[in-house]
């Protein structure tokens, strides 16, 4: 993947985290603030724990840190990939997401 192939992929994946947060707060009351800087999303959430999402440019990789840790992503040509077999960004995201809040929260791409 290029360069160019890695951006314009992990920009629509922030985009899809992005409106995922609108439907969710649109939908439920899970108060979930997101601010987006620059390629990283900081979720924050009622209990004000936090979930960080970040592009790591020069691996190619999209890393996601929760409270129960730390995942690197890769793009297979279809999803966003563990890097350690763990699962699709989304799923793991929309689990820990959850954990977190207290409440079932579910992200898609």
């Amino acid at each position: 993947m290029t360069d160019l192939e890695f951006m314009d992929r992990a920009e629509s994946l922030l985009r899809s985290v992005e409106t995922c947060c609108d439907r969710i707060n649109e939908e439920t009351d899970a108060d979930l603030d997101n601010q987006r800087v620059g390629g990283m999303i900081t979720l924050t959430l009622r209990d004000r724990s936090q979930i960080v999402i970040n592009l790591q440019k020069p691996l190619h990789e999209v890393w996601l840190a929760a409270r129960a840790g730390g995942f690197h992503f890769r793009f297979d040509g279809e999803r966003w990939m563990d890097t350690k077999g763990q699962g699709e960004f989304f799923a793991l995201l929309s689990r820990h997401t959850s954990a977190q809040a207290g409440a079932a929260l579910s992200f898609a791409s």
